[in-house]
């Protein structure tokens, strides 16, 4: 039978919310409860009959409450096949009922991990038999109806309502598929603390888990579907105005959410296609991002700007004047709010909670991923190398760090051209280096020719002949960062030296595919 009625109900949940509307549609069916420990106790004071679970056993609760629902009489209710004769006789003859409905959720482990650092507290909030309960009844969905989840209750209730306090095969499934879902993201959650607390960044089984936090409004492309997820409750962004985000939009967003975490100063970011169009930490808040857009305003057309500051009137209408999807900042004023209010397309998004958190990187292929470090590493100024007759001064210096540091976000092969403290040209994603120098240098001539005089370049990766560094002398350049390694670094020292630059060695390379 297909239709599957309910008789009796185990209810034994760690979040009570919701659980009233829960108790009343099943008391007017008639289904029997039983629960155990906090649940039985709210369940009592909220006025329903209710069976505990150590007086139906008749085995009590042992161990601190670590065992309560781990009996066969339970595990049997819920694991016996009701097709099979065998399972029926052996149901009758140990006096055990049928358990038709389990409705369960687990001890807030990754919440504790959050708000306590009390190792013993943490392990006690590690579930054994919520997931016990669900796996059973997940595994048995054939005959029984698992809940793991609140939201799940007005699911549940329009099942009874309409096949008379029972459930059907299809819904049944439905909840054993995210049953295990669940269980498999608590055990993720688990194992990868214990991997963080021991310092294990590659353990022989890898886990990804994540929560779905909403539906995109499509993929990358319109014609593919996406989703994003996240592993904590919360992502740290508000967003105040605007439409549903897409998935470049989301890309975009954590691209500029990457680059502003390590500014030491306030600054702005422009993305467009997960590469920064612009950046700037020079001067006012104001002047950042004027700056960060006159290094490409037509690549910036339709972008996302990140900024680590307040947006005010006066900022707001120079951010006004050109099309961006979204705006990230760290707090927008009334008068500027206003102002963006016109802007139809244009997504606000408050990151002021936000916490950029170390994670690895992932990347899929086929039935496979790639898992690595995230690229956080500076330039420790003990290892840099002044290898050129010329040496940089100390504010060339800086300059030359927050360069480098731009240059490590932008899209491999990538060159970066700064002029105090400010982007002026980029080439990104190129095969060949000298591609990004001449992308890069022809940029920084179209839209400030006069900034690149005495400019500074960054190279992520060595330059493998003295051609992209020519390049980049006769359009002005008057120091180069690199990190140095090529068989041809002589060469590109003397190149240097020959066109009066300075050059500093790294020894850090800093690809982005």
């Amino acid at each position: 039978m297909k239709n599957k009625k309910i008789n009796n109900a185990l209810v034994s949940v760690s979040d009570k919310s919701n659980l009233e509307r829960l108790l009343r549609i099943l008391n007017k069916y008639k289904i029997n409860i039983i629960s155990s420990g906090g649940t039985f106790k709210e369940i009592k004071k909220l006025g329903y009959k209710c069976q505990e679970i150590s007086k139906y056993t008749k085995f009590n609760e042992m161990l601190d409450g670590r065992v309560k629902t781990l009996h066969p009489k339970i595990h049997a209710g819920i694991l016996n096949d009701r097709s099979s004769k065998k399972h029926r006789r052996e149901m009758i003859k140990k006096k055990i009922k049928n358990i038709d409905l389990i409705v369960v959720n687990f001890y807030p482990f990754q919440e504790t991990t959050k708000k306590n650092r009390n190792i013993k507290k943490i392990i006690e909030n590690i579930d054994i038999g919520g997931p016990t309960l669900v796996r059973a009844a997940a595994k048995n969905f054939r005959d029984v109806s698992i809940i793991t989840n609140k939201n799940d209750y007005n699911s549940l209730i329009n099942e009874l309502r309409k096949y008379d306090g029972g459930t059907s095969l299809q819904f049944r499934e439905h909840m054993a598929s995210k049953a295990f879902s669940l269980t498999a993201y608590y055990d993720s959650v688990i194992s990868n603390w214990f991997n963080k607390k021991l310092n294990i960044k590659f353990p022989d089984t890898k886990t990804i888990f994540g929560k779905k936090l909403a539906q995109l409004r499509y993929g990358e492309n319109p014609h593919q579907e996406g989703s994003i997820y996240i592993n904590e409750e919360d992502l740290g962004l508000k967003k105040i105005k605007g439409k549903p985000l897409s998935y470049n939009n989301y890309n975009d967003i954590f691209t500029g959410l990457e680059i502003l975490a390590s500014f030491k100063k306030s600054g702005t970011v422009i993305i467009k296609h997960a590469n920064p169009s612009g950046a700037s930490i020079n001067g006012s808040p104001l002047k950042s991002f004027e700056e960060s857009l006159n290094c490409d305003p037509i690549s910036a057309f339709g972008g996302v700007v990140a900024c680590n500051f307040k947006i005010n009137k006066k900022i707001a209408k120079k951010m006004s004047s050109i099309f961006f999807e979204v705006i990230l900042a760290k707090g927008i004023d009334k008068e500027a709010l206003k102002i963006f209010e016109t802007k139809k397309n244009l997504t606000l998004i408050d990151i002021s909670k936000f916490k950029n958190k170390t994670s690895n990187q992932i990347k899929y292929f086929g039935n496979s991923f790639l898992v690595q470090d995230k690229n956080q590493k500076v330039i420790e100024a003990k290892k840099l190398k002044f290898v050129t007759r010329l040496k940089p001064s100390k504010k060339e210096l800086k300059n030359a760090e927050f360069a480098l540091n731009i240059c490590k976000f932008v899209k491999s092969n990538s060159i970066v051209i700064s002029n105090n403290f400010s982007i002026i040209g980029i080439g990104a994603g190129q095969p060949s280096r000298l591609d990004s120098c001449k992308i890069a240098t022809q940029k920084a001539n179209k839209f400030q020719p006069k900034k690149v005089r005495n400019s500074i370049a960054a190279s992520d990766a060595f330059f493998p002949f003295p051609d992209g560094i020519k390049k980049l002398i006769n359009a002005g350049v008057k120091l180069i960062i690199q990190p140095g390694g090529s068989i041809r670094d002589k060469e590109a020292i003397e190149a240097a030296d020959k066109g009066k630059v300075k050059m500093i060695f790294t020894s850090l390379r800093h690809f982005n595919h």
